[in-house]
């Protein structure tokens, strides 16, 4: 892949989460969440884009999150669930991103705010007509992906690199 390779970072963040008295890694999804994850795969579906990778935080309400959404999809994505996304800071997210194999196009994270929302603020150097704007509005509830798209490699991914291609959150 060349320097010139466009790719798409689609930030995922997990759907509604319940307070049960369990450790917050093992917090499951509460009715909402379970009713928005599959809507929020369907968005996902509608954005046409085939995803190569999918990167899931090992908390189980991302990958219930994740359970729920991936039937959604035309294709299911080599998944990978990885431990460093819980409570993961912007950096260590950029770093995981950093280390995509070069023959991945296209990446979906999912996610933990304000991990999700920092990154897709900070890779979103500039955004189509009013996305950034709504993202930063709407603060990332629960269910929300921003698709960022860039060119170059994956050890190129930074501050300011992409474009925010599109935004979207139920309820909104």
């Amino acid at each position: 892949m060349s320097v010139d390779t466009p790719r798409r970072i689609v930030l995922l963040r997990h759907a509604k989460a319940d307070w049960p008295q369990v450790s917050d890694h093992e917090r499951p999804l509460a009715e909402r969440g379970r009713k928005d994850a599959p809507v929020a795969g369907r968005r996902l579906a509608e954005t046409g884009i085939t995803f190569d990778l999918a990167l899931c935080s090992t908390a189980a309400r991302t990958r219930e999150t994740w359970k729920l959404a991936v039937q959604e999809l035309p294709q299911r994505p080599k998944t990978v669930y990885e431990e460093r996304l819980y409570e993961a800071s912007p950096g260590e997210i950029l770093a995981l991103l950093n280390e995509t194999p070069e023959d991945v196009h296209d990446i979906l994270v999912i996610g933990h705010n304000p991990g999700m929302h920092a990154v897709a603020d900070a890779l979103a150097g500039q955004g189509e007509g009013d996305t950034l704007a709504r993202m930063n509005r709407g603060g990332f509830p629960t269910s929300a992906f921003a698709v960022v798209g860039f060119t170059g490699t994956w050890k190129s991914v930074e501050h300011g690199v992409g474009t925010l291609l599109s935004y979207w959150a139920p309820h909104e």
